[in-house]
């Protein structure tokens, strides 16, 4: 699977930007729920942790396109 992406141009920087987006997206996601929902900030903070789960998902994504990138 990595190195089908590898060949699709996907590459570690892109696999580290989209990680860092996330932390960053997932703070947003638990303030606007906050904010703009009436369910409490049990809601909120569910949505934070969803999307904050994104984030190792692609920074081991990213190690192991850089990996790739070493062995060519």
């Amino acid at each position: 699977m990595i190195a089908k992406l590898s060949e699709l141009g996907v590459t570690s920087e892109m696999a580290y930007s989209a990680g860092t987006a996330s932390i960053g997206l997932a703070f947003l996601s638990w303030a606007l729920s906050k904010q703009k929902e009436d369910a409490g900030i049990d809601r909120a903070d569910r949505w934070g942790i969803f999307v904050g789960q994104w984030a190792p998902t692609f920074f081991a994504l990213g190690v192991a396109l850089r990996l790739e990138e070493g062995s060519k």
